[in-house]
């Protein structure tokens, strides 16, 4: 075999190692007893806050075979990073069967994330029926960015308090129009009751 042949023979083999690694690169594998399970976290392992994210594990038993909701108890649970012992989760979403691919009804659960930064996703399943498996637990790290931001009220202008306050200016101004005429008449009422008190005065004399 020639030089050449040698090259494009390894060549080759480093391209189709490539396809197969890219796959288990692109998720996380972990394996506990005879189960594995690849974790997947919709849109493209880049959750936003305020955004809900699907997130699945593919598990699977020695030789492929896929292990199903239906013959396991599993919860999700989520933590903020960096966890300590006692910590509580943050969420605690509801697991349900999904089928995506070639997977059908895999645990999944959708997952809203309250506020950026580094969070702890953690699967933990029993079996349904005893010695089917053993009992396992998963966690996979996320980090979460900012998404929809939070609506707040917008700044009121000075054009919209000029607005405002305006009904209360033109009630004031009305009221300062007819004051200067009520002051009129009651000066021409009291001038008229003046010249009549006088006139009855004059003929009584």
């Amino acid at each position: 075999m020639s030089h050449q042949s040698k090259i494009n023979i390894s060549l080759m083999g480093a391209v189709f190692l490539s396809l197969l690694v890219t796959p288990v690169l692109a998720h996380k594998i972990q394996l506990s007893g005879d189960v594995a399970g690849t974790w997947h976290v919709e849109p493209n392992h880049s959750p936003k806050t305020g955004e809900t994210a699907r997130v699945w594990v593919a598990l699977t038993r020695k030789g492929g075979k896929i292990l199903p909701v239906s013959e396991a108890n599993c919860q999700m649970a989520v933590y903020s990073q960096p966890r300590k012992q006692k910590d509580s989760p943050v969420l605690q979403p509801t697991v349900q069967a999904i089928s995506v691919e070639r997977y059908q009804g895999i645990p999944g659960a959708d997952v809203v994330f309250p506020k950026t930064g580094a969070y702890q996703l953690e699967l933990g399943c029993t079996p349904k029926v005893e010695s089917n498996f053993k009992p396992f637990q998963m966690q996979y790290e996320v980090i979460v960015a900012s998404g929809v931001a939070a609506s707040t009220p917008a700044p009121v202008t000075s054009s919209q308090k000029t607005k405002q306050e305006l009904p209360s200016s033109q009630s004031t101004k009305s009221g300062n129009q007819w004051f200067p005429g009520a002051m009129a008449l009651g000066v021409m009422i009291a001038g008229l009751g003046t010249f009549w008190w006088m006139k009855q005065r004059t003929k009584v004399k």
